[in-house]
């Protein structure tokens, strides 16, 4: 039987949400996690959101969050009118702020839960600021854009006992369930080697900064966009979309496609932290014989090799190797010359010792090779799938949130997205080191495009190539503070 306070409680959000304006309301709303600590929410509760970052992704996040039937959206934050305006018209009960730092100290009694889905830069310090408040987190793919940060948040999840989740929907379909069903079962036997691939940057890369100043337009906050990013003039066609290639802002392709085509060998073979990489990448040149040199954006395309020590589901190390900008793997011998590999323009490759099988993104639609294999599979389904697949990743975290802190398991809490996020930034890291210039002797060299670079994870350093260092924890911006738990 509900106490006293517990019907006052829910009354309270009834009204709120038929009747009041959460600026209104605010004073009388007090979520459940005010009453029980920090973390903490009563089950017969709804989910109050804030949402950092509603245009975009993030406006089909918040309106996933709401489709989900147990979460109300209560905030909208975004630097940028223009992107924010679809949410507010369809939110019209969402106070709508422009800082998430005003919304966090004017409202953090009135939310329970935050959505980060802003450019990759600002994962991390939005985020942590949130689990500080007690807040559960759903926050955008790559969970951030330093390795440090990864880390931190990671340690962040289980200091301050909130529900957390990655936005890698493909997490939540069946693919990896059924792909670590097949494997345990023994079909492919055991896999010592990993392909993934995708067709993006879609937008672009390998190109000098823009010389020409914009005017910024007069919906958007472009001191706030920047965040923790270096103070730089607004160029024309950065924003909404195109600051993924660009080193300061965003992950590149590895940012945008890896979490979605990495996370099923995560999943399938419980890799960790990898512990060497070695990249190259695709070149870009200014006239038919000089190479250009663009540190400041990620390449067109490149190849990296990540390896991972043994685990409880293999029986030695595992060699992953990532594709991007329309670089593919060698066909598998065992795929027929019209059948598709992968989706065509992604895909995952697992190669054991007694076969192999393969995915779309997100995990989708997993095949064993070749595929007439497919047609007789008789394995036992050990793994609960997610109820609506990719689409149930949200209200997934949504009832757990609800539930409270480990009452109900999530795909993508930050216990296995941080790990996960870090083997992305590590490969980045090969890439920018690629072009490290060095003098010896009064000659340049790029020692980077040779070294196979040696990672100690407990101390977060490449040991064999200090220069390598500078890209696992970035300066914030004078006036951003630090990421410290």
């Amino acid at each position: 039987m509900k106490t006293e306070q517990e019907n006052k409680s829910t009354s309270n959000r009834r009204d709120f949400i038929k009747t009041s304006a959460v600026a209104a309301a605010a004073f009388m709303i007090v979520p459940r996690h005010v009453l029980g600590g920090k973390g903490f929410l009563a089950p017969s509760d709804r989910l109050l959101v804030a949402g950092i970052g509603a245009g975009g992704k993030g406006q089909s996040d918040i309106a996933m969050f709401a489709k989900s039937g147990k979460a109300d959206i209560a905030f909208l934050c975004d630097v940028d009118d223009r992107r924010a305006a679809a949410s507010v018209k369809a939110f019209p009960k969402a106070k709508y702020y422009k800082d998430y730092r005003e919304m966090f100290d004017k409202e953090h009694k009135n939310f329970d839960a935050v959505s980060v889905s802003t450019p990759d830069h600002s994962h991390a310090i939005q985020t942590l600021a949130a689990m500080q408040l007690g807040k559960h987190v759903y926050v955008q793919k790559p969970l951030t854009h330093d390795i440090y940060e990864a880390r931190i948040l990671t340690a962040a999840a289980k200091k301050y006992k909130v529900v957390t989740q990655m936005g890698n929907q493909g997490a939540s379909n069946d693919g990896p369930r059924q792909m670590k069903e097949w494997y345990e079962a023994g079909l492919i036997g055991d896999v010592h080697t990993v392909y993934a691939w995708t067709n993006r940057p879609v937008w672009p890369q390998g190109i000098p900064w823009p010389t020409t100043k914009a005017e910024i337009p007069k919906e958007l906050d472009w001191n706030l966009w920047l965040g923790t990013a270096p103070d730089k003039d607004y160029v024309d066609k950065l924003v909404p979309f195109n600051w993924r290639g660009w080193w300061d802002y965003g992950t590149g392709a590895l940012g945008d496609m890896g979490c979605h085509l990495i996370e099923a060998p995560f999943s399938v073979l419980n890799l960790k932290y990898a512990k060497e990489v070695e990249a190259s990448v695709g070149s870009v040149y200014v006239d038919e014989f000089k190479r250009g040199y663009f540190p400041e954006s990620c390449p067109p395309s490149s190849h990296v090799t990540l390896k991972f020590p043994k685990t409880n589901k293999t029986k030695g190390d595992v060699t992953m190797h990532w594709m991007d900008g329309g670089i593919q793997p060698e066909r598998p011998a065992e795929l027929e010359a019209n059948e598709t590999f992968g989706d065509g323009g992604n895909g995952t490759l697992f190669i054991g010792t007694k076969g192999k099988m393969m995915a779309e993104t997100y995990s989708a639609n997993p095949k064993l090779l070749p595929l007439s294999r497919n047609k007789d599979i008789k394995v036992p389904e050990k793994y609960a799938r997610v109820k609506d697949g990719a689409n149930g990743h949200y209200a997934q975290w949504v009832e757990a949130a609800i539930a409270g802190y480990g009452k109900q398991e999530v795909s993508s809490p930050f216990e296995i997205a941080g790990p996960l996020t870090e083997a992305l930034l590590m490969a980045n890291l090969a890439i920018r080191s690629f072009d490290i210039q060095k003098t010896v002797n009064g000659k340049v060299t790029y020692p980077g495009r040779y070294m196979k670079m040696l990672w100690d994870n407990d101390n977060m350093k490449i040991t064999n190539f200090d220069e390598a260092n500078q890209f696992v924890k970035r300066e914030y911006r004078k006036g951003w503070g630090n990421l410290t738990l």
